[in-house]
């Protein structure tokens, strides 16, 4: 279900607009015509790229906690149990995940970002562009975990990795038009499409617990047996493709 990575970023990027809009709109370096140069047309999408490579690593992450799962014979139940994750992350307001973060120590993590961030913000290079997505990409959003939760039940580290790269590139393009026009989507259409990505991620996450509940319906809720499930377990790097 990789695909359904690129849709979910797609459909998410508006959320994106609204906590990271400022930061596209405010990125350093300057264009003197009405036509953006190379330069700054090249520097914006560095910053994009910055971010797609830090969610594609985080997906690494998470699909090497999936495939140590897996190799225990919990396949199905690893999807029924990321769609069921991406329900409680949708029903669970953001600042208590926010206050279980700073419980477990990732305040701490989290300045050291923002310090680095900031630094990286003020230099006009190509490469601090880079490195400013990057950060961009670790900082805390509810959205990014929803995209997480569902790499979980992506078969293969490669999987996961390209579901979550999949997720980025799908919030690339109204990300990388609003770092150069400022002015892409009207306002009230942000926050209609801002309010719609918790029934998308709702949507996603019936998709899952189907597909682990192994109904026999064909693309939708294939039945895995014992001996396919055990071939996929030893292939981790392996892409799989929606079926």
């Amino acid at each position: 279900m990789i695909w359904a990575g690129f849709l979910f970023g797609v459909l998410g990027s508006f959320h994106c607009v609204g906590m990271c809009g400022a930061i596209a709109l405010a990125l350093p370096g300057r264009v003197d015509a009405a036509t953006p140069g190379l330069r700054y047309v090249g520097g914006r999408l560095l910053y994009n790229l910055g971010r797609v490579t830090t969610y594609s690593a985080l997906g690494a992450g998470a699909g090497l906690v999936g495939q140590t799962l897996r190799l225990a014979g919990v396949q199905q139940s690893l999807s029924i149990g990321s769609g069921l994750l991406i329900l409680l992350l949708v029903v669970v307001p953001e600042r208590y995940t926010g206050r279980l973060a700073a419980a477990l120590g990732f305040d701490r993590l989290l300045v050291r970002i923002k310090t680095a961030l900031a630094y990286f913000f003020q230099q006009p290079s190509l490469r601090a562009l880079y490195i400013t997505g990057l950060l961009n990409g670790l900082l805390p959003c509810g959205l990014v975990y929803l995209a997480l939760a569902g790499s979980l039940s992506v078969p293969g580290v490669g999987g996961s990795a390209a579901y979550m790269a999949c997720f980025g590139l799908g919030t690339l393009p109204l990300m990388f038009g609003l770092s150069l026009t400022g002015r892409l989507v009207p306002l009230v259409w942000r926050v209609r499409m801002r309010q719609a990505v918790p029934y998308v991620a709702s949507l996603m996450a019936v998709l899952f617990i189907l597909r682990g509940l192994g109904l026999g319906i064909p693309y939708l809720s294939p039945q895995l047996s014992t001996a396919s499930t055990q071939i996929l377990a030893k292939q981790p790097l392996t892409i799989h493709y929606c079926q």
